[in-house]
């Protein structure tokens, strides 16, 4: 059989079948999945919609103009225009041709990698290639190709900040993301390059290196085709100690995992014959990098054991890494990872353990025999799955921690791990049912799979159910709603006997919450037949138990409640039909589609599945669960009428409401919740139902008035009207008029007001009935015609006579509900089923069959509400006999003179119906708002310097207007008042701008409001779109049954029908409302916001929100008056509102991204210093818009961009493209360079004017901050920075604010004159990649002999000659640790009199004069280095500040160096702390800007230096300078060639050669201590020529801290990539890592022989201290531990295991607790990290041997807690004889003569049992019992006594430790061993008796939550035993 994924057989150059597609697709087909989506949305909209010709023609037209504008270079606006429009267009649901689909992913993946392009346009490129390339269906690797490198050169080079560089981009998110979503397109043949790129950068001393490294191999090695890469990816991953290594390794196995369950996955275009995968031990992986994975898998829980100390180590060692690790795209959560890794690991691959039908299962039987000692060498697993008893294994191990007792921080992630095993389980169990699925039948899951992992995972759901927090309790009931899908019949029964009796008795209140949410994770299996027909029955007894959790004293048992109520009611209809009779056959389809997961068997009890899953109780057949279920319908009516009054107690005890208008946060959260239960329930209630529930309400709301439940009675009269409007109109309406008019005229709202208040009493029954009658309007604009002359009357009055604020805000807000019903389009009804269903006689007889049932958007039929003319003629007539009139009386009032209070208040209640009224129409009347040409909209628009034909308009589609013909005098009408409202808001707001006061407030905001419904009420907004689709999101989330799921329940389908008007309808209500051009009044009515918005009053400031949203060129409108405002003169208040509107994101991104205004804006800023309340604007840390001001660059322009044109011409030949095409491209193009040539030189005039304000020595400090922010901003790499910037720049480092920040200004000018004197192309400009003249690429021989010489040249002193010929000094390692790279770079020597860095770009000159002008001065230079050394609680270096001086001196050479010199040498004579950092700081940056210097000047610097260089590092030296001169070192050293600073290496050596460890003063030990250490962190494995030396210092002086040097490198045959990858995949469990160097073992060794001696030798009590033995005791506990918690902690167990015998012995030692605590912290930490597999076994045997033969009580007490914490922590990669003689040892010790032994062997073993074969457990009873039962305790006299009573002690011990070991469950043996064995000796003298007492109380306490169940295994004279245990005989007689 061929292996199709040999890579031999593939080529980079194989023709995809991109090349083979035709350029003109027939994708119109009818089967077309798109299209077939795209007629599902179309029918379910009640008009029209273009023809899918006319929406792809309009999509050519889009694609046209992108491509144009990228082969113009018009990236910004034109490409960002054009994309928007692309991104409008997907919305609307219309299916997009593969082939444009391949060429648009490749143009926006070209736009991503291109150099130099703006980051905002890749972030659009980056979110458009995600778009297209999301759906594995719709594009896949046959369709395209991309390359792989272009990504990793932009990303590696940008992923690390070099140390002059300070500027955090988002490129390495943005192309990381790139990289994510191109994988799957890179070609497999690329692996092997790949691996050859990738290894060699990986350097295992640098766990950034480490990180990034691991993040290029999971991110583009392809998944296709892992067999080639796997095995080296384990080598590594066993090698590094990291938690972030773990959890991207973690995630990037669960997806390889997934991808590979369909074996098709892995196949090669050109593959040939057959293929089945890539199917080892477990699933993909071998067994031995499953162990590796479990082992993963319980570290990554990270479970606090007793010993509080054996948690893993690699999230201590990750503060190892840097900030940038974090720039980078994190990866899958490491918890949902493993569940998805070890459910797609999940196959038929082993032999099958029989079935162990109980809650928590056994784990396999791994012996044949009953007896311990000997392994089965055939091995059985659960369900025949490996994964799945790994699972069963790991749950089992972590049973108890699910406990609510037990819980803590691990208790989230336990139950998330439980959630997401139970989820993607159902949804690869559900997947693989699909007839499409194409994983093989043997490797698919099995029914037997299914249930073992539900019984897997009951138990510990069970019990976390009852958490009190919240994430946990979300993530159990989750997981049990999955759980009750795959298996109800295993779930349902078990919630039911713990949910009943708890709503029964409600013992405990915390239960009752969790109770309910556990009834409504498994309400499907109550309420759908296809989940289940067994619950059904038990549904009227759970709803009745319900009614009590309505209660407003517990808001989350009523929200509970609520959220069980909706999920159920929305399945099934409330009807009595237990007296029908059902004649019709039952079938599948009468209740719809049942998916695989259906379950026809009838409802059993818990002891059904105890055991053997036998049980002697007959099971429910089908037909008597659907007679019990009829019979108990009779229950609804009382049901319903008793959960209505329950609403209705709610309502009345809800506190007064507030002010605003919301009460508190709480009450509102509780009545939405309970009408949103009400409504569901409504209408699904009978016609005999609803009418008693309708007349419950009637008869509550027309006898009470109260006025704390107006907004909660219109809620639930909502929700009454959904279900039936014309029944409730019928009914409320007559009473709620006559209650009005009655209230009216006895005076209700006649107190005039204008604000909020409290309401008087004497209006409560006005607003009660408002608000009845308000939501009696709900839902059907045809029930509302028959009462028309009613209500025009009524609001004819209301208008008249409500004069108090709520009055007329009420009668408002009727208007508009009126009018949203009479003219929106939605769906009138939301049932279960179909209406044609609903109403058959089948359906009425026996609704109960179809409960559940679901739905194909083909099969949903939905009714619309389409507004009708006698509709439309209605809501014309309110606006003409209402709305019209009051508008006359507003322009009347506009006219009056007279300002009063009446004034005032009938201008807002009239203005109130007015802007509510045009508040009810925002799909009624299509606006004439188009009016003006494109190109004068172009001219106007927010889009400067753009040809018009780039700039996008969108086009007006269908969504539904009821009035859309411009030629309709119903249009007309309409549209004549709303402009006659809009010029009158114009009016009004010009008037009162005349006359600004106090009294005016209330009109003002009713103004502004106004102008808002005129402006933004059209069509839907932005905000309404995103918030109802994410509702609709959650929704489906929350009804899902299924993963993937097709077929959904009719609420959904009427959700989204609802949704529609909100979402599909709302997207074309989006589109038709985006950037809408402006006519006159538009303009006129922005003109007044714009005003406002700069008012004194907080009511205008606030005004300007969204509008610049919806109307195109608003904000280059608003910006001369914004920027008038704040001109010198202006009123404090104007200005401060101006710069309250600026500082908003639409504006403040606008201003600063547009270079033309952002000059002007900041010269009007800066001229606002002496405003104190504009001053005080700028208070926070982040400037106006400084946030979003981009650094300029044009490099991008400069660049032939022949990749990205490319993929523009293929995009273009698909479309149909228009001869002026080419003149228009060539139009765009000149329109570009013209528009950068004014941005260019708005830049450079933007840079003079804030050079020159920010000179003025008297500008505020404030405004300085802002000025050198953004001339550091301005620094620009393709253009230098001036003479007075850089001057500037210079001067400021001597500022003494520390929020200046000029050092950086100097940096960057700097380090980009660097970048464009050495950057051969713009190319290299634009990568920001510096040509350095002396770097070389040099071919090595890849051997270990180059790497043995090139490490030992760092010893030998440079030969400068040689040096400045032959290349040979390295700064930056990029490979070698593990592997070279076929070519590395070396650096040349400078020449003796000359260096490449004296010749700088010609036009630079200006800022090597400014630089050398200030720099020459001596004054400069004092005042820096005082500035330096001014106190700043710093104990280090400033980097910041040598860097600064780094970047002068690399540009002046040594000219400064005589001015600096005296003041350098004052600054070393002081021991100041600060004066020595100061003169550090200098150093540091003319030592690194020394370094390309000519060989003479560097003669000459370091003949200077050499002499200084003890009183720098040592004669002034401190404790409080020690760190100084570390930081000093570390800058110095670090990335840079030893050789260059050889006398200072050379020094460090000297010294530390010198060092006397035992002198008299501590202090100059540890001083070179820490230089030498900061040498060897530094260098990293490149110290390697030194660590002989330190190790023959230190090791003679063990008792120092020492031991820093990384002692061991990889050991691959050759340092190659292929070699390294090809031995890791041949010796997959070899150590081709090197890992088991032992370095230091021969040394450990003869510590091993010298500590019996040193032990010998020891000095007793209080001077033990100071025995060598303790010295050196501690010095080895810290170094291990130490090793522990590095990178590489696994190398520490080789020298652990020697060690082990005398750890033991120092855990023992009772007269020194600091070796005592280090020795046990050790050997508890080492637990934390998994070793070696060659050293497991013999670290056990150890551990045995100190049990065994250790003559200390307390040694075997403190080993035997051990072997439990390394079982569980290491358990999976335990062999199964270890784990016998880990039993053995236990059961030994419980013979042992210490009682305390005992008892710890009896925990010990406990543990070990709880995850141990069934077996093992059933031949410890037997042994245990016999042990027991040979026992007859001799008299107290006889000398067998104690040897007797502890051997009965003993088999005690090891029967308590079996019951111990099922916590929460009771074996079938637990009676028997509780009662019959433990209960005869329950009088038996201590410690029997207390040990006993003690197992007991034990396991009272761990099932007293499941006793109901638990009680069961018991008969009664047992339970009468086990009473007697608990609490002791009774004497009482009866």
């Amino acid at each position: 059989m061929t292996d199709p994924l040999d890579l031999g057989t593939l080529s980079l150059h194989d023709i995809s079948s991109e090349s083979k597609i035709s350029p003109v697709p027939d994708f119109l087909r009818s089967d077309d999945p798109q299209f077939e989506r795209l007629k599902s949305y179309a029918n379910a909209l009640p008009y029209s919609i273009e023809s899918n010709a006319h929406m792809q023609d309009l999509l050519d037209h889009y694609l046209l103009r992108m491509t144009e504008c990228v082969k113009a270079q018009s990236f910004d606006p034109g490409f960002l225009q054009w994309d928007s429009m692309v991104n409008y267009w997907i919305m609307l649901k219309y299916p997009m041709p593969k082939e444009k689909r391949t060429a648009l992913a490749k143009l926006y993946f070209e736009i991503c990698v291109t150099p130099g392009m703006p980051m905002h346009v890749v972030a659009t490129g980056v979110d458009g290639l995600q778009l297209l390339t999301h759906s594995k269906k719709k594009l896949s690797i046959k369709d395209m190709r991309l390359p792989w490198k272009s990504i990793y050169v932009i990303l590696k080079k940008d992923l690390f900040l070099s140390r002059r560089q300070f500027e955090i981009s988002q490129v390495p998110f943005y192309l990381g993301t790139v990289a994510e979503s191109s994988r799957r397109f890179f070609h497999p043949a690329c692996i092997p390059e790949m691996l050859d790129e990738f290894i060699p950068g990986l350097n295992g001393c640098s766990l950034n290196s480490i990180l990034s490294t691991q993040y290029y191999l999971l991110t583009f090695l392809p998944l296709s085709h892992p067999q080639l890469y796997l095995p080296a990816l384990f080598q590594l991953w066993d090698a590094i100690n990291s938690y972030i290594y773990d959890e991207r390794m973690i995630a990037f196995l669960a997806e390889l995992a997934e991808v590979h369950v369909d074996p098709s996955s892995g196949l090669a275009r050109n593959a040939s014959g057959d293929w089945t995968g890539l199917w080892k031990d477990v699933g993909i992986f071998n067994e031995a990098e499953w162990n590796t994975i479990m082992c993963k898998t319980l570290a990554s829980m990270e479970i606090p054991l007793a010993d509080a100390g054996s948690l893993a180590t690699g999230s201590t060692t990750d503060t190892q890494s840097g900030f940038e690790i974090g720039r980078l795209p994190k990866p899958n959560w490491r918890i949902y990872s493993l569940a998805k890794l070890i459910v797609y690991s999940m196959f038929r691959d082993g032999p099958v353990t029989p079935s162990s039908g109980t809650a928590t299962p056994f784990v396999p039987d791994i012996h044949s025999t009953p007896t311990l000692g000997t392994a089965n060498t055939v091995r059985s697993y659960l369900a025949g799955s490996r994964a799945l008893d790994s699972l069963a294994r790991l749950v089992v191990s972590l049973e108890n921690f699910f406990h609510p007792s037990n819980s803590g921080s691990w208790t989230s992630d336990l139950s998330a791990f439980l959630r997401y095993i139970a989820y993607e389980f159902s949804k690869r169990w559900h997947d693989e049912k699909q007839p499409t699925c194409n994983t093989p039948h043997a490797r698919r899951l099995t029914t037997a799979m299914k249930n073992e992992l539900v019984l897997c995972l009951r138990t510990s759901t069970l019990l976390g159910m009852f958490s009190n927090d919240s994430q946990t309790a979300a993530n159990i009931q989750s997981c049990m709603k999955w759980l009750t899908i795959l298996q109800p019949d295993l779930i349902l029964p078990a919630i039911l006997e713990r949910a009943i009796p708890s709503l029964e008795t409600l013992t405990e209140t915390q239960r009752t919450p969790a109770m309910i949410r556990a009834l409504g994770a498994v309400s499907p299996a109550l309420v759908c037949r296809h989940v289940s027909q067994a619950g059904g029955p038990y549904l009227v007894q759970i709803l009745d138990l319900l009614v009590p959790g309505v209660d407003l004293n517990d808001p989350g048992k009523t929200l509970c409640t609520t959220d069980f109520l909706v999920e159920a009611a929305q399945y099934i209809k409330f009807a009595n039909i237990a007296d029908e009779e059902f004649p019709y056959a039952v079938t599948d389809d009468t209740y719809g589609h049942v998916p695989a997961s259906a379950s026809p068997t009838p409802m059993v009890t818990v002891e059904s599945f105890l055991d053997d899953g036998q049980s002697e109780e007959p099971k429910i057949s089908t037909a008597e669960a659907d007679e019990m279920l009829r019979i108990s319908t009779m229950g609804f009516a009382d049901w319903a009428t008793s959960f209505f009054r329950r609403v209705l107690l709610l309502l009345e005890n809800l506190p007064d409401e507030g002010l605003g208008s919301r009460s508190g946060e709480t009450e509102v959260q509780v009545v939405d919740a309970v009408t949103q239960a009400c409504s569901q329930i409504c209408v699904h209630l009978s016609d005999e139902l609803f009418d008693l529930v309708l007349n419950l309400i009637f008869d509550y709301a027309s006898t009470n008035v109260r006025n704390n439940a107006v907004r909660a009675i219109h809620a639930l009269l909502e929700s009454v009207s959904n279900a039936h409007p014309a029944k409730t109109l019928a009914k409320f309406l007559p009473f709620c008029l006559r209650s009005i008019r009655t209230e009216l005229e006895n005076g209700a709202s006649s107190i005039r007001s204008t604000s909020a208040s409290t309401s008087a009493t004497s209006d409560a029954a006005l607003h009660w009935n408002l608000a009845i009658m308000r939501g009696a309007m709900y839902n059907d604009g045809t029930a509302i015609l028959p009462y028309k002359e009613e209500l025009l009357e009524v609001l004819k009055t209301l208008h008249a006579k409500t004069l108090s604020k709520r009055g007329f805000s009420w009668t408002g807000k009727l208007l508009s509900s009126i009018l949203l019903t009479l003219t929106h389009t939605y769906p009138l009804e939301n049932k279960f089923v179909n209406q044609d269903t609903w109403d058959s006689d089948e359906f009425r007889k026996a609704h109960y069959l179809f409960w559940g049932k679901q739905y194909s958007a083909a099969d949903c039929k939905i009714a619309w509400h389409v507004p009708n003319s006698q509709e439309t003629q209605f809501a014309i007539t309110l606006f003409t006999e209402l709305v019209e009139p009051a508008l006359e009386r507003l322009e009347a009032l506009l006219q009056d003179g007279v300002r009063d209070d009446v004034w005032r208040n009938d201008f807002c209640r009239h203005l109130s119906l007015v802007r509510n009224g045009f508040a009810g129409i925002p799909t009624f009347l299509r606006d004439d708002q188009r009016v003006g040409s494109h190109e004068h909209a172009t001219q106007t628009s927010d889009i400067m310097n753009e040809i018009p034909e780039f700039i996008a308009e969108i086009e007006p589609l269908s969504c539904g207007f009821v009035l859309a013909e411009r030629t309709d005098p119903r249009w007309q009408t309409m549209i004549a008042i709303k402009r006659r409202f809009g010029k009158f808001l114009h009016a009004s707001s010009t008037l009162l701008q005349e006359q600004e006061g106090e009294k005016t407030v209330d009109v003002v905001h009713m103004i502004i409001r106004s102008m808002r419904t005129f402006l933004l009420e059209y069509g839907d907004s932005h905000d309404s779109y995103y918030t109802q689709r994410d509702q609709y999101t959650s929704d489906i989330t929350r009804v899902r049954q299924v993963p993937n799921q097709r077929v959904w329940p009719r609420a959904i389908f009427l959700r989204r029908a609802r949704y529609y008007i909100r979402l599909y309808h709302a997207a074309r209500l989006r589109w038709n409302s985006i950037e809408r051009h402006r006519s006159t009044l538009e303009n006129e009515l922005i003109d007044d916001l714009l005003e406002w918005s700069m008012w004194s009053y907080a009511s205008g400031t606030n005004s300007w929100d969204s509008h610049s949203l919806s109307y195109d060129g608003v904000r280059r409108r608003s910006l001369p008056r914004l920027l008038a405002a704040l001109e010198p003169g202006t009123e404090n208040d104007k200005t401060k509102g101006a710069l309250y509107t600026l500082k908003m994101p639409v504006f403040s991104r606008y201003v600063m991204n547009e270079p033309t205004v952002a000059m002007e804006f900041l010269e009007k800023l800066f001229g606002c210093q002496y405003n104190e309340k504009a001053s005080s604007m700028l208070q926070t840390n982040v400037p106006i818009g400084l946030s979003s001001f981009p650094e300029p660059s044009s490099l991008v322009y400069e660049l032939q961009h022949d990749r990205l044109m490319k993929s523009a011409d293929a995009l273009k030949s698909l479309l149909r493209s228009s001869d002026n095409s080419v003149l228009l491209i060539e139009k765009g193009r000149k329109a570009r360079i013209s528009r950068q040539t004014v941005i260019d030189r708005s830049i450079e005039k933007m840079t003079q004017m804030i050079t020159q304000n920010a000179s003025d020595p008297q500008m505020h400090w404030r405004y300085s901050i802002i000025a050198i922010r953004c001339l550091r901003t301005l620094i620009r790499r393709d253009r230098p920075v001036s003479f007075a910037q850089m001057r500037y720049f210079m001067e400021m480092t001597c500022d003494d604010h520390p929020s200046m920040y000029a050092q950086r200004a100097v940096m960057k000018s700097l380090r980009y004159l660097k970048l464009r004197s050495f950057s051969s192309t713009a190319v290299d400009r634009a990568k920001y990649q510096c040509r350095n003249p002396l770097r070389k690429t040099v071919l090595i021989k890849r051997t270990p002999e180059f790497t043995t010489t090139y490490l030992e040249g760092f010893k030998q002193p440079l030969d400068c000659s040689r040096a400045a010929k032959e290349p040979c000094l390295q700064d930056k390692v990029d490979s070698g640790w593990l592997a070279w790279r076929e070519q590395v770079d070396f650096f040349l020597f400078p020449a003796e009199t000359y260096s490449p860095f004296e010749t700088w770009h010609p036009d630079s000159s200006s800022i090597i004069d400014a630089v050398k002008e200030v720099a020459s001065r001596p004054s400069y230079w004092e005042r820096l280095s005082t500035h330096f050394a001014e106190e700043n609680h710093s104990d280090t270096a400033n980097l910041d500040n040598i860097s600064c001086v780094k970047s002068i001196f690399q540009v002046l050479k040594e000219q400064p160096l005589d001015t600096l010199k005296p003041i350098l040498l004052d600054l070393l004579s002081h021991a100041d702390q600060n004066k020595q950092r100061s003169a550090a700081e200098l150093l540091g940056g003319i030592i690194g800007g020394s370094k390309h210097w000519s060989q003479s000047a560097q003669t000459r610097l370091w003949a200077w230096l050499t002499p200084l260089i003890p009183k720098m590092l040592d004669e002034n030296v401190k404790t409080d300078t020690v760190p100084v001169w570390t930081s000093f070192l570390e800058y110095i050293i670090e990335n840079k060639d030893p050789r260059r600073v050889q006398p200072l290496i050379d020094y460090l050596v000297n010294q530390f050669s010198e060092m006397d460890c035992n002198g008299e003063s501590s202090f100059n030990a540890v001083r070179i201590g820490c230089y030498f250490r900061c040498l060897s962190e530094e260098l990293l494995w490149r110290f390697r020529p030194w660590s002989e030396i330190v190790i023959s210092k230190y090791w003679p002086e063990i008792a120092c801290d020492h031991d820093e040097v990384r002692a061991w490198t990889p050991k691959p045959s050759l340092p190659t990539p292929e070699v390294f990858v090809r031995e890791c995949r041949e010796e997959p469990v070899g150590d081709v890592m090197g890992i088991r160097s032992a370095y230091h073992l021969p040394r450990i060794m003869v510590l091993v022989d010298q500590f019996p001696i040193w032990r010998q030798d020891r000095l007793p009590g209080t001077r033990a201290f100071q025995s060598t033995y303790d010295k050196v005791g501690i010095m080895v506990c810290k170094w291990l531990l130490s090793a522990i918690y590095d990178i590489q902690a696994i190398m520490a167990f080789d020298y652990i295991l020697p060690l082990m015998p005398e750890l033991f012995r120092f855990s023992e030692v009772n007269d020194n607790d600091e070796l005592e605590a280090r020795a046990d912290l050790l050997l508890n930490r080492m637990c934390g990290v998994s070793p070696p597999r060659a050293l497991i076994a013999p670290i056990l045997d150890s551990v045995f041997n100190a049990i065994r033969t250790s003559t200390s009580w307390k040694v075997r007490t403190k080993a035997l807690p051990l072997v439990q914490v390394w079982y569980f922590r290491q358990f999976p990669l335990i062999t199964e004889e270890r784990i016998m003689r880990m039993l053995e040892v236990c059961c030994e010790c419980l013979n042992d003569e210490i009682v305390e032994v005992r008892e710890m062997a009896a925990t010990t073993l406990s543990g070990i049992l709880r995850c141990s074969p069934r077996r093992s457990i059933l031949s410890l009873k037997e042994r245990f019992v016999r042990q027991i039962r040979a026992i007859r305790l001799p008299p107290r006299q006889s000398a067998e006594y104690n040897s007797s009573l502890r051997s009965l002690h003993g088999g005690i011990l090891g029967v308590c430790a079996l019951i111990d070991s099922f916590p929460h469950t009771v074996e079938k043996w637990t009676p028997e061993l509780l009662i019959d064995v433990l209960g005869e000796h329950i009088y038996d003298p201590a410690p029997v008796s207390s040990a006993i007492r003690s197992c007991a109380s034990n396991f009272k306490r761990t099932h007293q939550d499941t006793w109901h169940e638990d009680s069961k295994r018991f008969n009664e004279e047992q339970l009468a035993s086990l009473s007697t245990i608990l609490t002791g005989s009774s004497y009482c007689t009866l």
